[in-house]
């Protein structure tokens, strides 16, 4: 399980991010198709470190809102 922040992005497509896995990015032109598409990304980014045996980050699920 880990923690995805969902935004709108300035070209009008969401933005899906994995806060955990630095770089682990994607969007989709809805929330469930950028939903759809970061689940995919953090399987590969996940399989990818498997297959370079380098270690798995956890997860650490502190999120805070700030309203401003």
């Amino acid at each position: 399980m880990r923690e995805v922040m969902l935004y709108p992005g300035e070209d009008g497509y969401w933005v899906a991010e994995c806060p955990s896995l630095r770089g682990c990015v994607s969007q989709g032109k809805t929330e469930e198709e950028a939903l759809k598409n970061i689940k995919e990304a953090i399987n590969c980014y996940i399989h990818a470190l498997e297959e370079d045996n380098l270690p798995i980050p956890e997860e650490k699920f502190e999120t805070k809102v700030v309203a401003v």
